[in-house]
């Protein structure tokens, strides 16, 4: 089951690539289907959000740890991502938790706190 997330934020197109940035969205779609059909990561959600001044939308990619290297390593992926990144403002790419890597974190984030004094 997967437990890692890799989240792909962008933001607005950049002006006069418009169109490349839809073929370059179109791209990572395909890529990602593709992936998922042949058991590359476990699923991948798509969002966009209303206008605000922080993030457009983002790809959310769901695997264990090694589909989400994997992916990382991917040399059609980088080309993905580096075009992208010329195409829109406020490219991001962040590694996660997600499910029963949540509650691990979790439980290193407690034994990290329990030598912490605690302000009362």
């Amino acid at each position: 089951m997967a437990d890692r997330i890799l989240f792909i934020g962008f933001g607005a197109p950049a002006r006069g690539r418009e169109e490349r940035a839809l073929e370059s969205f179109n791209e990572a779609m395909g890529y990602f289907g593709r992936k998922q059909q042949e058991g590359g990561v476990e699923r991948f959600d798509v969002a966009l959000l209303l206008p605000n001044t922080e993030i457009g939308g983002f790809i959310a990619v769901n695997g264990t740890a090694a589909q989400i290297a994997a992916v990382h390593e991917d040399e059609e992926f980088r080309r993905l991502i580096t075009r992208a990144g010329t195409l829109v403002d406020g490219m991001r790419v962040l590694d996660g938790f997600m499910n029963e890597g949540v509650a691990a974190q979790m439980a290193m984030y407690q034994q990290a706190i329990e030598g912490v004094p605690q302000i009362a």
